[in-house]
């Protein structure tokens, strides 16, 4: 399937108020999208957001959307709908590390399947008649973690290789009005994975070794992931659907560390 680029598009970003979501937006931005972008914190406390207001006053639109609330998420789409009429490309990206350990408490688990699994698959679903209209695309947020991981991962891991099937499913049922595609990163250069490193007795050592179990000798950086996204959200992807695409520095080559 093709989409027939119309500029500006636009370009619904969860998650956009800081690292990964963040990088997004800014990248569809720089090439003169509209784009809407949605977080939980309030305006106040998204500085980040409020930047990219500043500097595109009249393509970037910001929202504060609880997206384990499904109401919240209904009436969010319906006001874009209201507003922008379209919707051709929605980001799916909001998420957190749920990093509990398979003996999680149930509240951890709902959690993490409410924001990191049922958000992703109901907002395509609200998004769906926008989407068929313009043939658009859904590009969804997992990881690396989905095909493997590591001890006290879980139950994050679960639901990010959950979202391998959804993907498929969405490209099955929905296409060839809508193309849908998976990206897995790995370890990203966020203060979201900064907060990982720092877990450990000395976060600075646990970055060094973690590079070093890289072959591209390096972590990846924000901006690279919205580049990704960029090119799979134009025509020139048009053959890309149903896939997820792992984007972790061959770091899930090694057999071993």
């Amino acid at each position: 399937m093709t989409t027939t680029l119309k500029f500006p598009r636009i370009v619904l970003v969860t998650g956009a108020s800081q690292g990964i979501g963040h990088a997004i937006a800014s990248t569809f931005l720089s090439h003169g999208d509209i784009v809407i972008g949605c977080a939980f914190s309030s305006p106040e406390k998204a500085p980040h957001a409020q930047k990219l207001q500043e500097q595109y006053p009249e393509h970037f639109f910001y929202y504060s959307v609880d997206m384990t609330q499904t109401a919240s998420i209904a009436s969010f789409i319906s006001e874009v709908e209201s507003r922008f009429g379209r919707l051709d490309v929605l980001v799916s990206n909001a998420g957190k590390n749920v990093f509990k350990g398979i003996d999680c408490e149930l509240e951890d688990w709902h959690h993490n399947l409410d924001l990191n699994l049922r958000s992703h698959w109901y907002i395509a679903k609200c998004c769906r008649p926008m989407l068929e209209k313009s043939r658009g695309v859904i590009l969804v947020m997992t990881s690396n973690h989905a095909f493997s991981t590591m001890p006290g991962c879980a139950p994050y891991n679960i639901t990010k290789r959950a979202l391998l099937s959804l993907v498929q499913s969405l490209t099955i049922e929905w296409g060839p009005a809508i193309r849908t595609v998976g990206i897995a990163p790995g370890f990203i250069d966020t203060a979201g994975n900064q907060v990982w490193f720092d877990s450990h007795n000395d976060g600075e050592v646990a970055r060094q070794e973690t590079i070093r179990k890289h072959p591209v000798g390096r972590i990846g950086t924000p901006e690279e992931v919205g580049e990704l996204y960029l090119y799979l959200a134009s025509p020139v992807a048009g053959f890309i659907a149903g896939t997820t695409i792992v984007m972790d520095g061959g770091r899930s080559a090694l057999m071993q560390d």
